[in-house]
């Protein structure tokens, strides 16, 4: 079994909590969704955010979330490049699979699929 990294990323419109709360679930939700996976097989998760967004922590929504109050989780704010992508939240979520890293499926969502936009289009 190895351990992956499975990426994600997802923007708001404003830096107002409960859209970043909704917006860390819904972009969990998706990652989950398309790679099949269970709390109980999560190594950690990792999440960023932008300096922009500082009303609420992203990792309170996935504390949150039945079955996630175990899993390790770590938020810290994103390199502040001139020109990013502004109000937006990542996730790395590192999972232990059987999964080939080349069948993994990382998610994009909003306008953070400019991020990646050859992974977004899977």
């Amino acid at each position: 079994m190895s351990v992956r990294g499975i990426r994600g990323a997802i923007t708001v419109e404003q830096n107002e909590e409960q859209l970043i709360l909704d917006a860390t679930i819904e972009l969990l939700n998706g990652i989950v969704e398309v790679n099949q996976f269970e709390p109980e097989d999560i190594a950690s998760v990792f999440v960023t955010v932008t300096q922009d967004l500082d009303a609420t922590f992203p990792a309170r929504a996935i504390r949150q979330m039945a079955g996630w109050e175990l899993v390790p989780l770590m938020c810290s704010l994103e390199v502040p490049v001139k020109g990013s992508l502004e109000k937006c939240i990542r996730l790395m979520v590192l999972v232990n699979t059987n999964v080939p890293q080349k069948d993994i499926r990382h998610v994009y969502l909003n306008r953070a699929q400019a991020l990646r936009p050859d992974l977004a289009a899977k």
